[in-house]
Order: structure tokens, then sequence, then C-alpha cells
């Protein structure tokens, strides 16, 4: 049986290769603490569980749910767009469910690309940007996001031969995994090259409410035309395990979305949208998760500082950037962490980058998830402290 030219091509998803290692070490009997995929260790808030067991019973005979969502729980993703962002959306027209938005991301080229269409990437970015692109035929130009330009895109420079072929811009505000936040400044300034261009601009704003200094703005408080948005509730409400999400915007788009979405899936569980009818009406969980991921940032910042390690400081997102100790690659660097004395696992920036024109931007940082729990985040940090400099000098005394 042979495999398609599309999966041949596939690396290794580096999710699951986390994975991997960690139950190697596991299995050899080490102590992990797993900063590498980030997945929310934080429970389901109570009023978003307890409104799915109600759905179970409730629509125990409702059949197959909306292909694109039910009308009232569009109109609960209008109203808190409404009083997030300020933007008035029409749930007819503007908005479409998805099964998460990891879905939505890599089928969305399939609606709009014909083979050998360029998409935009961001580099380092989310792995779906890329495999989506090439599933449909596409060609991916991946443009760097670097310290040089503070992890913004410059899109000045996108060679003008392959801006004239592009058919889609990928963001990500704010941006995984560098934590950098775009403000309404950079948003307008991206819309306008790219409208200028007849570009789409598709905007995943799934770390939106996760920020440590100022709240994201979204797209669509500046263009709406020619910009879909692609939501989730996964990181805001920790229902990675529900599958639910949205895209929003240009109401063509949203139709182009709509339309190939009724011939892949059958829709989100009625149940699963009661679920995230009651995460969206309630705020009170969303503060709460964000000081615990602000006090794991700040505790991890600090064992940098105090193991001679350099600093990471993003301003969203649940993920720290950090730039690897002198000396070091980023591989080396989280080999060194996984030594069984210190037993923590993070992920290498070049996996979640590509190599263009022999440069990874990626190479050089690592990035530590903040998910696992407040007391683990404070027991790897404790290792930093007192056994990073024995393991990086190859000591074999344990002082820690």
């Amino acid at each position: 049986m042979l495999p398609s030219s599309r999966i041949r091509a596939l690396g290794t998803y580096p999710f699951a290769a986390i994975g991997a290692a960690v139950a190697r070490l596991q299995a050899a009997g080490v102590d992990v603490v797993d900063f590498g995929v980030g997945d929310p260790s934080i429970p389901t808030p109570a009023v978003v569980r307890e409104a799915c067991r109600r759905g179970v019973e409730h629509h125990a005979a409702s059949g197959y749910p909306s292909y694109v969502g039910r009308g009232d729980t569009l109109e609960a993703i209008a109203a808190w767009n409404l009083r997030r962002f300020g933007v008035r959306l029409d749930p007819g027209r503007e908005l479409a469910l998805s099964i998460g938005a990891k879905e939505a991301v890599f089928h969305f080229p399939e609606a709009l690309l014909e083979p050998g269409d360029v998409v935009l990437v961001p580099n380092p970015g989310y792995p779906p940007y890329r495999t989506g692109t090439r599933f449909a035929e596409g060609v991916v130009h991946a443009y760097p996001l670097t310290p040089e330009n503070g992890f913004l895109p410059d899109l000045e420079g996108i060679p003008p031969e392959v801006a004239a072929r592009a058919r889609l811009l990928w963001l990500t505000t704010p941006h995984s995994p560098t934590g950098r936040l775009y403000g309404r400044e950079v948003l307008a300034s991206l819309v306008a090259w790219a409208a200028a261009r007849g570009i789409v601009v598709a905007s995943d704003e799934a770390y939106s409410e996760l920020w440590f200094r100022a709240r994201p703005p979204s797209i669509l408080e500046v263009a709406r035309e020619g910009v879909l948005v692609f939501q989730s509730l996964s990181k805001r409400s920790c229902m990675t395990g529900y599958r639910v999400g949205w895209v929003a915007g240009d109401p063509r788009l949203v139709d182009l979305y709509r339309k190939l979405k009724t011939n892949i899936d059958s829709g989100v569980p009625d149940f699963i949208q009661d679920a995230a009818i009651a995460a969206l009406g309630d705020e009170a969980h969303v503060d709460a998760a964000r000081a615990v991921y602000a006090g794991s940032r700040a505790r991890l910042r600090a064992a940098f500082a105090a193991a001679g390690l350099p600093d990471a400081d993003p301003d969203a997102t649940i993920y720290l950037w950090q730039p690897v100790p002198p000396g070091l690659d980023d591989e080396t660097y989280a080999r060194l962490l996984l030594d069984p004395r210190l037993g923590i696992v993070v992920i290498p920036g070049s996996w979640l980058a590509e190599t263009v024109d022999g440069r990874n931007p990626g190479q050089g940082f690592v990035r530590w998830a903040l998910t696992p729990p407040p007391g683990r985040v404070d027991e790897a940090a404790a290792r930093l402290e007192g056994r990073w400099n024995e393991v990086r000098t190859g000591l074999t005394t344990d002082r820690g």
C-alpha cells in the first residue's frame, strides 16, 4: 500500500515527536515536566462542563447538528465579539462554526487556491498553515519572524514576483510561538498591503484572550473586506478536547468556507455547542486562567535569571520563546533540558519553522508552553535553579 505523495512529503508532526520523547523518558523512570505541547492542564470550567452534561440529555434524539452552527450559537459568538472587540457581526452571513480552529485552518486553502497559487505563512508558525497549503496544491512562501524585525511580518521583503502569485496571507495575532502582539496600526498596514495586491488575509486569533500586558485587538476592528478570522475556545476556555471554534469576517469568504465544510464533516455536536454558549457567556474563568499563566511565566523567568539563562518576555499567548544560551543550538539546549537531573521537555524552535535559503528563523530559540500545573512549574524552576549549571558543565555530582 503506497502512500500518496502528500503523505510522503510530510515530516514528523512536532507535537507528536514531543509526545514520543515524553513517553520514552517516563518509561525510563524520569520525572518529566512537559512544557512541550500547549494543552492546558487547567480543568475545563464547571459552567462549561455542566452545560455539556445538560446538552447531552437535551439533544438525546436531535440527530445531526447544523453544518455551520445553530442560530443561537452563532448569535452568542456575535454577542461576544461585540462585547470584546466592538465588532458587530451578522450571524447568518459572517460566521460559521468549525470543529476547533485546526480543521478550519487546514481546510480553508481548498476553498481558495488553484494549483500553484502562493500562500504566505509566518515562519515560525503553526504547521497546518503549511500542510493545508500543500494538500491544496498551493506553494508555501514562508516569511521570517525574527528579533531583527521585532517578530513582525516584513511584507516588503517578500519578492514582488512572489506577492504577485499570492492568494492568501496567514497571520497569527498574538503570534505563536513568539508571543508578539500585533497592534491596530500593524494590522491595518498588513491589510492595506494585502488588499493592494488582491490577497486574502487569514488571521488566526486563537490566543487573543491570553495576554500579559494589553488586550490584543482583532483584525476585524480595522477591516472586514478580504479578511477571515479563525477563532477557537480551546485555549480561551481550556476546551481543547471539545473541538469547537469559528470563522468570522467577509461574508464572501465565510460562504466559501461554509460550502467547503458541508462536504467535509457534519458539524459541531449540539451538546458541544451548548458548552460553547456557556463558555462565551462567562469571563471569570478566562481571567482566572490568565492569572495562572502569568504566575507560571513569572516563575520561569525568575528561574532563568537565577540560572544565568536568557530571558523570555512575551506580550501574550501561553508560550515563552526563549533564546538559547550562548554556545548552544536549540536542539542541543533541548536535549540538555531532557537530562534526568532536570527532566524538562521543551520544543526546539527549529522544529516549528522551515529552513528557507539556508536560514531557519526558529534556530536559537526553544518554546516553553506554560501549561503544566503551577506546582509542576515550581518543580521545574527549582531544578533549573539548582542543577542547570551542573548539567551544562557536565558535572556528575547532584547538588539539587
